[in-house]
């Protein structure tokens, strides 16, 4: 399953962060798999798309980095898939728009 993890840096916390990730590495447990990421320009929010079959897995990595980081976790799909779901689902007479 796909999550996207919205990470919420404490204040004045980015420097320690990338320390700590050049130092250690992410520090995800085995069979939870980092997938990209992508940072705003102020060094404030951090989106990660991750991808595992065991959500506890991200209460362990979590662990090692909430001194620095709120982070919020959301199941997500991809595009082609919700297409596909939907045009699986769809009832005759309804237009596509996706």
């Amino acid at each position: 399953m796909l999550y996207m993890v919205i990470e919420r840096f404490k204040e004045g916390a980015a420097p320690e962060i990338y320390r700590r990730f050049r130092e250690k590495g992410r520090m995800m447990p085995e069979g939870l798999e980092y997938i990209s990421s992508w940072i705003d320009l102020d060094f404030k929010t951090c989106w990660q798309l991750m991808q595992t079959e065991d959500f506890a897995l991200f209460d362990q990595w979590i662990a090692n980095w909430r001194d620095l980081i709120d982070f919020q976790i959301v199941p997500v799909r991809t595009s082609a898939k919700a297409v596909q779901l939907v045009n699986a689902k769809r009832r005759p007479g309804i237009a596509e728009h996706v």
